[in-house]
């Protein structure tokens, strides 16, 4: 079998009707004049503009956030020590733990060095202190998604506000799937997908959180979502779970903000804002509302089929990463209660965070 022939194959078995569209449909059902159906090239386009995104975010953070933060006081500083190999692999050792070294390995050390035990602590002091990333760096990074969140919620409402399935979920799937996608629909959809590509990678240079796979799991799950819903012409539904999940996380980027900028009443504010939005978006239109007509009622309107069971899946991922962060959520409110502020979510804490962070404005939760 030649390569052409292999391609074709895998082509026509990957795109097989039987799997992304419900019974006794082909593609070419799917060519009736007057309908404008998404166009799936417009997922690769999707990758290339979060490019754009990406530069986006550098040009916000550095000269919005970032003068904001320094004209706050907020610096990144770095201790100028000493390269020493042996007290390098001392602080390697204790890994991720908050847990500093023994007093009888400190000893041992100075010894070793022919050093003070004060001159080894503080050497060890400022080493991990060296490894918290700095507290106007994260600033940049919370300033970056509450814009990001903000713009994407007010054009969400733009462009949904007038559509009929927006105040009624049954509407988006009437005549499914011979639905038309307006332009702007399109385009919404295709920023969130592009956001999201960029929220994947720049993951990896970002402030890692302790919460990094439960994120990393997050993105993914989400693109794959936004994809199969765009292929399957699930749109509607799509951008009204997207919406459900930006208007939460403004108010708790903006809780962030406030934390490192030291403005404790309006973070309080702003993260009381965040949760009653949390409990009325995550954990009640969105499980009780939305993936209630995805799971069931939808049904009365088309047969289920393969690709819309994965995306069923997907969905209920969600809603799992969900009730885990509430978890969280609800230790920070523990917390308030008892200090009667609110402390920093040892979610969003990077893992060399220590006890004593608090000075640099420790962050709050990190959910998207």
């Amino acid at each position: 079998m030649g390569l052409n022939a292999f391609l074709t194959n895998a082509g026509d078995t990957f795109w097989a009707p039987s799997f992304w569209l419900p019974s006794n449909l082909t593609w070419s059902d799917l060519n009736r004049e007057g309908i404008s159906y998404p166009n799936v090239y417009h997922i690769g386009y999707s990758v290339c503009f979060s490019l754009v995104i990406v530069l986006i975010r550098i040009f916000i953070e550095k000269y919005i956030f970032m003068p904001i933060g320094i004209a706050k006081g907020l610096r990144v500083t770095k201790f100028n020590i000493e390269q020493n190999p042996i007290l390098e692999k001392a602080h390697l050792s204790t890994g991720r733990s908050r847990n500093s070294l023994s007093h009888s390995k400190i000893q041992g050390l100075a010894k070793q060095l022919d050093w003070s035990e004060r001159q080894v602590e503080r050497w060890m002091r400022q080493r991990k202190q060296n490894d918290k990333p700095p507290a106007l760096v994260k600033l940049t990074e919370c300033g970056w998604r509450a814009t990001y969140y903000l713009f994407a919620f007010i054009y969400g409402l733009v462009v949904l506000y007038n559509k009929p399935f927006f105040w009624d979920i049954n509407k988006a799937w009437e005549g499914y799937p011979h639905q038309s996608t307006p332009w702007e629909l399109n385009l919404y959809y295709g920023f969130q997908l592009s956001c999201y590509w960029s929220m994947l990678f720049s993951q990896f240079v970002d402030v890692k959180r302790k919460d990094f796979m439960e994120m990393f799991i997050h993105h993914i799950a989400t693109i794959f979502l936004i994809s199969l819903s765009w292929m399957c012409n699930m749109v509607r539904t799509g951008s009204l779970i997207l919406i459900c999940h930006d208007c939460a996380d403004i108010f708790l980027e903006s809780a962030k903000i406030f934390k490192y900028l030291h403005w404790q009443k309006l973070c309080d504010i702003c993260f009381g804002i965040f949760f009653l939005v949390w409990v009325a978006t995550r954990l009640t239109i969105l499980p009780f509302y939305l993936t209630e007509n995805i799971l069931i009622s939808c049904h009365q309107h088309f047969p289920t089929f393969p690709a819309f069971n994965v995306l069923k899946g997907l969905i209920i991922v969600l809603l799992v990463l969900h009730t885990v962060w509430t978890y969280f959520i609800l230790k920070i409110l523990y917390r308030a209660m008892l200090s009667g502020k609110t402390e920093k979510d040892s979610r969003s804490s990077s893992s060399e965070n220590s006890s004593d962070e608090n000075s640099d404005g420790a962050p709050l939760a990190n959910e998207h």
